[in-house]
């Protein structure tokens, strides 16, 4: 009896530490979950691009706009703000001014977007410019916001944990208004 105890010990101690590992691998670090979301959304703009039927592309497009939207309030509220705070120089501020313009020029865009619908003879236009500059912007992140945050004191695996937690109220939000 002893023995099946300390087997039924083992497994259900065995059983957690999968699940503990399973949630860790699951988690990302915040570099990792923005960079994935840019994925997404790019990976949405080549099939917009490769659409040909209207509904289609107008589907793409209002998941393209909801994804931007979640992606760049996340980066404003936790994200750029933790970045500012922690590295607090010049050239860092710089570069997170410049992205806060490029949201500011996306949102713009995003609105328009969603004001009209893929009747309309500038929607793919729109997208399109959308989508060149959003390849812009991510650039930009990677080769001066990113390495930032990788220099600076902060718990990047903590905010990502943030960021995802705050990414699934807005998508919550997103999906109640819908």
């Amino acid at each position: 009896m002893a023995s099946n105890t300390a087997q039924s010990s083992r497994t259900q101690s065995s059983q957690r530490g999968t699940a503990t590992r399973r949630n860790r691998s699951a988690a990302q670090d915040a570099l990792s979950l923005l960079r994935a979301d840019h994925n997404t959304v790019l990976e949405l703009f080549d099939k917009f691009e490769s659409s040909r039927r209207k509904d289609q592309k107008q589907k793409i497009a209002d998941q393209i706009c909801m994804e931007l939207t979640i992606h760049s309030t996340i980066e404003e509220e936790i994200f750029y703000p933790e970045i500012r705070q922690a590295s607090d120089n010049e050239d860092a501020d710089d570069a997170l001014n410049e992205a806060d313009v490029e949201h500011d020029g996306a949102k713009k865009l995003i609105a328009e977007i969603e004001a009209s619908d893929a009747e309309n003879e500038m929607f793919d236009a729109q997208i399109k410019v959308l989508s060149e500059y959003i390849k812009h912007h991510v650039k930009e992140e990677y080769r001066s916001i990113f390495p930032l945050a990788r220099k600076a004191d902060i718990d990047l695996d903590e905010m990502g944990e943030r960021l995802q937690a705050r990414k699934q109220e807005l998508m919550q939000e997103q999906q109640q208004r819908h």
